[in-house]
């Protein structure tokens, strides 16, 4: 029997900040392997603003943040758990924790199973919060409220965490938080549930205005896109201590662009040849070859998202598709990735989907 891909679409429900929610939560959808086409599966209804979701290692658990400023009373976003149907795919909710914050716009599942790590972008702080047995969420059990600003007035007057990511190790944490431009580190204590500050942080240009993180497979290098000044900066990393060193910097964008844009998302293929990210208001996908020795990148080529907005995207499992949300104009379009040169090639496929942001997939 072919594999199937599960594909899990956070989306804006109700208007939040300056964005209009047109969804009515998170969709899912089934991924043709064949074809890149994506067929609708359900809806899963009664969670505000699920833009940012993850899956847990065993693929049996969805955790989504609610963006949301206010929960219950609380001046705290929310976290809710959904149990995934092994036969439809379809999401049964097992509860709701709040995320310690306002504005929760980035969540990972550590890969022990054990806690998930809350990036609070309006609060400018992180939380962790326990698993429990079957799935469910405890009560946080640490939060860190970042501090500082940076350089510019419109957006760096306060930390605003945009997002925490774990190191392939599973030791570390990474918070790129863009009020402050840094990567903050943080040592996970298993057994308290704790983030314990690493020192020294990474550090991008001022005004860089940092999004989101990853690592390059071979575990010498980090990478996160810089939201504010549309380029990468690039880190060597230190797996056994968790340190970052900035080495680099790269622009998403083409020299001869003078509109507004705004990176948002990075991925990096298993192979660690092929580095992609995403330039809203360019409206394209930067596509990188990655020298494996240095870490330094080489721009291969740009990739309209053939919509507006492109906030996130994801790659199959398989890594034979990308899949590219426009937020702008509610859709998801599909493309061929070319292994040996990085490229992308538009299957044709373009699907409707009201206020994408963020997309997950999982392979059963």
């Amino acid at each position: 029997m072919a594999d199937r891909i599960l594909v899990y679409v956070g989306t804006y429900t109700e208007k939040e900040a300056q964005v209009e929610g047109k969804s009515q939560g998170i969709h899912i959808y089934d991924l043709d392997l064949s074809s890149g086409a994506l067929a609708s599966v359900s809806v899963t209804t009664g969670i505000m603003n699920p833009t940012f979701l993850d899956i847990d290692k065993d693929q049996k658990i969805l955790y989504s943040v609610s963006e949301v400023a206010d929960s219950g009373g609380d001046p705290s976003g929310a976290i809710t758990a959904f149990r995934i149907d092994s036969g439809t795919g379809e999401l049964t909710t097992l509860n709701h924790r709040s995320s310690m914050g306002p504005g929760p716009c980035h969540l990972s599942v550590d890969a022990s199973g054990k806690f998930v790590l809350v990036a609070n972008y309006s609060g400018g702080s992180v939380s962790i919060l326990p698993i429990e047995e079957d799935g469910s969420l405890g009560e946080a059990s640490d939060f860190i409220q970042h501090e500082g600003s940076s350089v510019n007035p419109g957006r760096q007057t306060e930390p605003h965490a945009h997002s925490i990511t774990l190191d392939p190790g599973n030791r570390y944490a990474y918070s790129a938080d863009l009020g402050i431009d840094k990567v903050l580190i943080y040592r996970i204590d298993f057994e308290n549930g704790n983030l314990i500050p690493n020192p020294p942080h990474g550090e991008t240009a001022p005004g860089a205005g940092p999004r989101h993180f990853v690592f390059h497979p071979n575990r010498k290098f980090g990478y996160v896109i810089n939201e504010l000044d549309n380029t990468v900066t690039i880190f060597a990393y230190d797996e056994d201590s968790g340190s970052l060193e900035t080495i680099g910097a790269k622009s998403t964008i083409p020299n001869d662009f003078d509109g507004t844009t705004y990176c948002a998302d990075i991925h990096i293929l298993s192979s660690g040849r092929f580095l992609y990210g995403t330039n809203r208001g360019h409206d394209s996908l930067v596509i990188f070859e990655v020298d494996s020795e240095s870490g330094m990148l080489t721009t291969v080529d740009y990739e309209s998202t053939q919509g507006e907005f492109p906030r996130n995207f994801a790659i199959d499992p398989t890594e034979t598709f990308l899949l590219a949300a426009n937020q702008n104009t509610d859709n998801i379009v599909s493309y061929r990735i070319d292994h040996d040169s990085g490229r992308l090639t538009p299957t044709g496929h373009i699907t409707e989907v009201p206020t994408p942001v963020c997309i997950k997939m999982t392979r059963t």
